[in-house]
């Protein structure tokens, strides 16, 4: 790791970050200056005056994306602040262009207050036709996106809603490997925050907003789940749950369990986690059903190394890093969901939109085994098969 770090903070200084603006008309004299700027411009300034969708059509608007933090929640580092988040969200830009060929910018802001972030998101919205979200804290985040749900473009939170899309292909597959069906599963999630709860909501085929859950007619969903935060499980009537974790606890949890993941998961085929190292461990994963499942996400240091896992009787593991098989990387969702909601012109990410990403993503792998329930983020034109797959699935 230490050399990766070396070589990493080497590369951002020798480039000074990793974008710049390049552009995609070439000025070589005055007629080329008088068609991008004065006089000309004022022209399409006039048109999409006169029709503000036509600013899809003859500016940036319509293919480029705005990705959005706060700084609360960078990866396992937490609030580092704005100008600490901002490699991560040059990152994030570059493998949206990467990927799907979206332009996109990093905007982080110095705010913490959800009303703050809501006024500034709408505010820069006409410069883009999306918005992600990204590494802002929970409940806040809950909180945020749903009131941006209006705004006419999509708002997509890719920490929820990214790694929810990944877990749920992943598990489809690991279903198959261990022979059992996916709506037989009992899941337990150790973690409550904005990926554990949409990981939840996405396994049950819920929407929810705030304090209320609805189940989605027709989706796959599993038999049960129990999430865990560390008071131990969401469970309807606890009374120390923000409204986003009684939501969840109200279509989950079937038996009312309570205590924390040691006493709970007895019998569990799948335990996933979306916490800190050391949050599951063997004694965990000894006592859960036959041929267990163990998603151990927390990066870089996962909630148990996969080989621990694999000792103490895991069948299926996976984790969020790229040295181990099974690497479960939002990566493999977020640029084909630009790409789907620009191809698609949607204005927002529904729910069946999000199931169709999933279960395009688990079909890539046609025949799963132990070491391959998803694919690399290296599949050829991953994005460009999941978007048809996707399309042809809505319109069916």
């Amino acid at each position: 790791m230490k050399d990766i770090a070396a070589a990493a903070i080497a590369v951002h200084q020798k480039h000074q970050g990793k974008l710049e603006v390049v552009s995609k008309v070439s000025i070589e004299n005055a007629d080329d200056l008088s068609l991008v700027y004065t006089p000309g411009v004022g022209a399409v300034s006039r048109e999409v005056a006169a029709d503000v969708t036509k600013a899809r059509e003859l500016t940036l608007n319509g293919r480029t994306v705005a990705i959005i933090s706060d700084g609360s929640a960078v990866l396992g580092l937490g609030a580092i602040g704005p100008q600490a988040a901002l490699p991560v969200m040059e990152g994030k830009a570059l493998l949206i262009k990467h990927f799907s060929g979206l332009d996109s910018f990093p905007l982080v802001i110095d705010a913490r207050d959800s009303s703050e972030i809501i006024k500034f998101v709408r505010q820069v919205a006409p410069t883009f036709s999306a918005i992600n979200l990204e590494d802002i804290s929970a409940p806040r985040c809950f909180e945020i996106e749903e009131s941006l749900q209006d705004l006419g473009i999509p708002v997509f939170h890719d920490d929820q809603h990214g790694t929810a899309i990944v877990v749920a292909a992943a598990l489809l597959n690991a279903a198959k490997v261990i022979d059992k069906p996916y709506s037989s599963l009992k899941v337990g999630i150790i973690g409550a925050g904005a990926a554990g709860l949409a990981v939840a909501k996405m396994l049950l085929g819920a929407n929810c907003r705030a304090s209320e859950c609805s189940f989605v007619d027709n989706l796959p969903r599993v038999a049960d789940l129990v999430v865990f935060d560390s008071k131990g499980a969401l469970v309807r009537g606890r009374s120390d749950m923000n409204v986003y974790k009684q939501a969840v606890a109200g279509i989950s949890n079937k038996e009312a369990l309570s205590g924390a993941p040691t006493s709970v998961l007895s019998g569990f085929d799948v335990v996933v986690g979306v916490s800190g190292p050391g949050t599951i461990t063997p004694e965990m994963i000894a006592v859960m059903a036959d041929k267990p499942v163990v998603f151990a996400m927390a990066n870089p240091d996962p909630e148990i190394m996969p080989d621990l896992a694999r000792e103490a009787g895991a069948y299926v593991v996976a984790t969020g890093r790229s040295d181990f098989p099974n690497q479960i990387n939002n990566v493999l969702a977020f640029p084909a969901i630009f790409k789907i909601a620009h191809t698609l012109q949607l204005r927002r990410i529904s729910m069946e939109v999000k199931i169709a990403v999933v279960e395009a993503l688990a079909s890539l792998v046609e025949e799963p085994t132990q070491d391959e329930i998803i694919v690399s983020p290296f599949y050829p034109d991953l994005v460009g098969v999941l978007t048809q797959k996707v399309i042809t699935k809505l319109s069916s």
